[in-house]
């Protein structure tokens, strides 16, 4: 898996600050796409056990809420078994005190819950790990600025953990307080 950027402290990409890695590759190209460069698999440079050093090391101050993870397209199948072992090693080094959010243009029903599970070796665990996903493509003709954390009004904010039924949500405090917010203005 390539990577095009890992950017720290971001407060664009869910709630609090964050860091976020952006993937590089993506099959969805959506017309008006802010990273449209990203598109591409082999863009920018080779996600090592070097940048997973680096991303636990920035998750460390306490003012650091999570690990938001976009693209690109994270759950691509060729990007899953390169998102992985960043998840795994984030939950074991914070356990639940750091949320993680994945941006997909997949529909967590009908894409991931309905065939990525079953058809993936990496989708079922990577789920195991994540709290959010923002599904569903960016649609240009429904770009809205209001949509919090989303690119357009169609896309949704899933509570995965709740979703899937596999434990209670790991956000504490004002993080949660910020999601919930967030899925009541979405529904």
């Amino acid at each position: 898996m390539n990577y095009a950027d890992i950017k720290r402290n971001d407060a664009a990409n869910g709630p609090g600050v964050r860091i976020s890695l952006f993937v590089s590759g993506c099959t969805h190209h959506c017309k008006g796409c802010f990273n449209e460069e990203a598109w591409d698999f082999n863009y920018s440079k080779p996600y090592t056990e070097k940048e997973t050093d680096y991303i636990i090391s920035e998750l460390a101050p306490g003012y650091i809420g999570g690990l938001t993870i976009l693209g690109g397209e994270p759950m691509d199948p060729a990007n899953q078994p390169g998102i992985l072992p960043l998840l795994r090693k984030v939950r074991e080094t914070y356990g639940n005190t750091k949320s993680i959010w994945i941006y997909t243009g997949y529909l967590f029903d009908r894409d991931i819950l309905g065939r990525m599970v079953d058809e993936l070796p990496y989708t079922r665990e990577i789920l195991s790990y994540v709290d959010v996903i923002m599904d569903g493509p960016f649609i240009e003709e429904r770009k809205n600025l209001d949509a919090y954390f989303r690119g357009s009004d169609n896309q949704r904010a899933i509570l995965v953990q709740e979703t899937c039924g596999q434990r209670q949500s790991p956000l504490l405090g004002a993080a949660q307080a910020e999601i919930c917010l967030l899925c009541h203005l979405i529904d």
